[in-house]
């Protein structure tokens, strides 16, 4: 059996949504500093919809998969699904990942809701502080 399914092989060969948003509503960004992957997320927002969602992402194929992954997996969407998109959704959504790189779908849920945190405090929008981790907290996943 393949190390990589082929969904992932195409999202990180071909990864979708790739680049910044300049003047994005939102912007997130998540590390694991134990394999140094970094992603980071920029939402465009109109009527609680994404209408735009792009990513940088400086790591491994996994990390790139992951993140490309997610952000098609949010494009289009009610903000109200972008929150509800989970690391479990991401890996399935790729045909699954090894056991030892699960932690790249977690960092792209992570940054989307860091991203969608951000969007949140610019537009004095309340929400759940703990739906939305401080990237400084350290009991976060991406101090893991």
């Amino acid at each position: 059996m393949a190390l990589y399914s082929e969904k992932v092989m195409d999202h990180f060969r071909n990864p979708r949504n790739v680049g910044v948003i300049e003047d994005a509503d939102g912007i997130g960004e998540a590390g694991n500093p134990v394999c140094g992957d970094i992603m980071k997320i920029y939402l465009k927002i109109e009527n609680d919809i994404i209408t735009d969602v792009k990513f940088e992402t400086f790591g491994c194929g996994s990390a790139i998969a992951s993140s490309s992954m997610a952000t098609e997996l949010i494009k289009g969407k009610p903000i109200k699904e972008a929150m509800a998109l989970t690391n479990k959704a991401v890996t399935e959504a790729l045909d699954g990942l090894p056991a030892h790189k699960l932690h790249c779908s977690v960092l792209a849920e992570e940054a989307i809701r860091l991203a969608l945190r951000d969007y949140f405090d610019k537009n004095n929008i309340p929400y759940d502080p703990k739906d939305y981790p401080d990237p400084s907290c350290e009991s976060c996943c991406h101090t893991h």
